[in-house]
């Protein structure tokens, strides 16, 4: 059984636009290094080193929801500025949040 089938030929007009910037102008993340971080009653929002803010809300990390405001600010920023760490001899929190997980699969 042969079955014919008609070819359709489309014609796309293709529109060329002037290029602003070069690729060189633009900033690429290379790595993600925390400079601050804050809380709001929903949210920790982590700024990092290359401008970059996280709002991450609070509901995804538990041990972070079910804390007091004063509890979540006695964190620590490890050494080499990758991960936020509540000591359960300091606080009321036992936790860490590496930073890498909350920027995808291609953040290292």
């Amino acid at each position: 059984m042969a079955i014919k089938a008609e070819q359709v030929e489309e014609q796309f007009q293709v529109k060329r636009y002037k290029v602003q910037y070069p690729i060189s102008a633009y900033t690429f993340p290379r790595e993600a290094r925390i400079h601050q971080v804050r809380f709001d009653d929903e949210y920790m929002h982590v700024e990092l080193t290359d401008g970059r803010v996280l709002s991450l809300p609070l509901w995804w990390i538990p041990t972070l929801h079910d804390a007091s405001p004063e509890e979540r600010e006695k964190y620590e920023i490890n050494r080499n500025r990758t991960m936020i760490i509540w000591d359960p001899d300091k606080c009321a929190i036992n936790d860490e949040v590496r930073i890498a997980d909350y920027l995808g699969p291609c953040s290292e």
